[in-house]
């Protein structure tokens, strides 16, 4: 939502410190109250500690092949079964974990750091560079997202790195493209006009009044967008063109698994379950944040 700095006479007589803080803290209060964000939250904590204390909890190398303990199933001994090469399932989902956030993460920081700032640019600007930035987001969104991920990891090469950069550039236009209507909304208000008017720089008034207002929807689309990292990164390991064997990660052990989808269902069960609650959570999140950063709208 989009405040001006003179919102209130409240407002004015409350230190920028003091603001910022009763801001937060009734954006959490806000989200505390929205039941699914928070199962959200609960989940994606509950993923993250496992995968970042459990390994260490664990003796089991998520690589070391062990040809006597071939594909067993669910036990004990063995909570989510092994593999077709002996391998703990529970341990290889738990270092899968870390590195589908990682790969999650990084996505989305690298689209964010390309996208907004292009954004902001053809927004605030406009005019014929604005015409050519959109006509090109026109024409990389006309591709769905696995689509174009593929095609720049057929031109990179098959590694993580890769994988990071080509599901994080695929998510480019789609920062472009929210940054870009925000900041239109923006720079049309009385504050922004006002900045103009004593003289302020285009990048002091971009960097101190549109950006921080255009803050809000790049947070809940970042929060959502780390979901669709996971999944498009599962899906070029499920085909075999992302992570590369030994290194779990979820999609490239359903990818192993389905050889023995019949006879063996927990191969691809237990992996494809980790990847559908952590996208579910983050989507979960980004729609608390949403409502949250909004108090328009109804806290469920």
């Amino acid at each position: 939502m989009v405040t001006s700095t003179r919102e209130s006479d409240w407002s004015e007589h409350v230190p920028l410190t003091r603001r910022s803080a009763v801001s937060r803290a009734s954006l959490l209060r806000r989200l505390a109250r929205h039941r699914t964000a928070m199962a959200g939250l609960v989940i994606l904590a509950v993923m993250l500690a496992g995968g970042l204390v459990g390994p260490h909890l664990i003796a089991r190398s998520p690589v070391e092949v062990d040809f006597n303990r071939v594909l067993q199933p669910p036990s004990r001994q063995h909570v989510f079964g092994t593999d077709n090469l002996g391998r703990d399932l529970f341990t290889r989902i738990l270092y899968g974990t870390r590195v589908s956030f990682f790969i999650g993460v990084l996505a989305v920081v690298l689209s964010m750091a390309l996208g907004v700032p292009v954004g902001l640019f053809s927004g605030y600007y406009g005019g014929r560079p604005d015409q050519f930035i959109q006509r090109m987001t026109d024409i990389l969104l006309a591709f769905p997202g696995i689509l174009l991920a593929l095609t720049l990891i057929s031109v990179l090469g098959i590694g993580i790195e890769n994988v990071i950069v080509s599901v994080g550039v695929g998510a480019v236009p789609v920062y472009v493209r929210l940054v870009r209507g925000t900041v239109l909304t923006i720079r049309e208000l009385d504050y922004v006009e006002a900045a103009r008017a004593i003289g302020m720089s285009d990048r002091r008034i971009i960097l101190r009044h549109v950006l921080p207002n255009a803050l809000p929807p790049i947070i809940v689309q970042s929060t959502l967008q780390v979901g669709t990292a996971i999944l498009l990164a599962a899906g070029l390991g499920f085909l075999g063109l992302g992570v590369q064997p030994p290194t779990p990660e979820w999609g490239t052990m359903i990818g192993e698994g389905q050889t023995y989808i019949f006879s063996s269902w927990y191969l691809e069960a237990f992996p494809g379950l980790a990847t559908f609650l952590a996208v579910m959570a983050f989507n979960l999140l980004g729609d608390g944040l949403r409502d949250a950063l909004d108090p328009r709208l109804t806290i469920l």
